[in-house]
């Protein structure tokens, strides 16, 4: 199975501001995106792949040969891979917020006032809606219509949903793996843990720590710790490290590290810590908490997903105890009482949450197979539209004017 190869990602400018959810408005905004493979003639083969919270536009490939570092999801997308480059055109886009290039908290304040200086914790509080309607925007530009599936896991699958509820005209085909409808209380509880070790951070200085030259680091890796904590299921962690300690004897230490399982969280905080941004992770762990589409209805999640017409596939692991299979049920229950088209499966893979980014084979399988359908549609739509009777021709002086597409890619 190939990979996509060299990349190179690309910048969109809105053209105008983005209004947000909670009010504010982004005066402007940049985002950054990489595309895979050819969109076809009649542009209806685009597939857009949503991220979850550290990850980027940076799905699939390498930036250069000797680059190690593939895409989050290069094991996904690629020629002959499940969702394969050579049928489909795929787009990842960074979401606004974020520290990989797109506006977000380290790029600088457009407010005079600021002379120039990084938003820091001055940018606006961002929603999983506001990112929906960015990429929207961008699609715009690419002269994309409509998708023939969007797809994404865990916060990246609440984005699918979002889509499929927002502009459910533009999206045939969504697919939502290893997400919920909304965060339970325990993962708000996880992530309020984790913001707190952030803004207690003696170099956090209120978000502006730029300013002062210093990174919270020491908050950043404790939230990364956290968090990998929950992506991993109790019995990956009992088969990678178990109670297997460094050395062969005790230190009797409670400063030092004794066990190998803390070097692991210990290594990942300190990694996490040197490329992730705080401001960032604060506003995306608050994006995760808000996200919830059947607030608006009452609570009733079954009404809020009436307004869904997209075909849905749905994809949870029993060992994610994080996103647990129930709450992908409740999303399948929800469109069945809608009478919608679901595809439900549930994976007994040991990995927990960090599955939906495994090799598992089943997994994989069944996503090659879901995408063999989504061509299916494309290539049926593109037949009707073939044998559809042509429109009459306009004289010049009659024409329609259209709408040209937003900024510039």
């Amino acid at each position: 199975m190939g990979s996509v190869g060299t990349v190179i990602p690309q910048s969109f400018e809105l053209a105008t501001p983005l209004p947000l959810k909670s009010g504010a408005v982004l005066p402007a905004c940049t985002l950054v995106y990489e595309t895979y493979g050819r969109l076809n003639a009649d542009r209806s083969n685009a597939v857009l792949v949503c991220h979850a919270l550290n990850a980027s536009h940076h799905v699939a490939g390498v930036y250069r040969e000797d680059d190690k570092s593939a895409g989050w999801w290069d094991n996904l997308v690629g020629p002959g891979k499940p969702l394969d480059t050579e049928r489909f055109f795929v787009i990842g886009v960074n979401n606004p917020g974020s520290c990989f290039g797109s506006t977000g908290p380290t790029t600088p304040n457009p407010d005079p006032a600021a002379a120039g200086r990084p938003w820091g914790s001055d940018f606006p509080v961002v929603t999983v809606e506001d990112w929906v309607d960015a990429q929207a925007r961008l699609l715009d530009a690419l002269g994309i219509e409509q998708l023939a599936a969007v797809i994404g896991g865990s916060l990246g699958g609440m984005q699918a949903l979002s889509w499929s509820l927002r502009y459910p005209s533009r999206v045939r085909h969504a697919l939502v793996i290893a997400s919920a409808p909304n965060l339970s209380a325990q993962n708000i509880a996880f992530n309020e843990v984790a913001r707190r070790a952030i803004v207690t951070d003696p170099d956090f200085h209120d978000g502006h720590y730029h300013a002062h030259g210093v990174v919270p680091k020491r908050g950043l890796r404790v939230a990364r710790m956290i968090g990998h904590i929950t992506y991993l299921s109790d019995d990956v962690m009992a088969s990678k490290f178990g109670r297997q300690t460094l050395a062969g004897a005790l230190a009797y230490s409670t400063q030092d590290i004794e066990f190998q399982i803390e070097s692991y969280l210990r290594y990942q905080g300190d990694k996490f810590s040197e490329y992730f941004d705080a401001n960032t992770y604060l506003l995306i762990t608050r994006a995760l908490d808000y996200f919830d589409p059947a607030r608006e209805h009452g609570g009733d999640l079954t009404r809020a997903l009436a307004a869904a017409t997209a075909k849905f596939l749905v994809v949870s692991f029993t060992t994610d105890w994080r996103f647990s299979p129930e709450r992908s049920r409740e999303i399948v229950k929800a469109l069945v009482e809608n009478e919608r088209d679901v595809s439900y499966a549930e994976i007994d893979a040991p990995h927990g949450h960090d599955a939906f980014l495994m090799d598992d084979p089943r997994y994989h399988g069944l996503l090659r197979a879901y995408f063999e359908r989504v061509a299916a549609d494309v290539d049926a739509g593109r037949a009707e539209r073939r044998a559809a009777p042509r429109p009459a021709r306009v004289p010049p002086g009659d024409r329609p004017t259209t709408p040209s597409a937003e900024g510039s890619s």
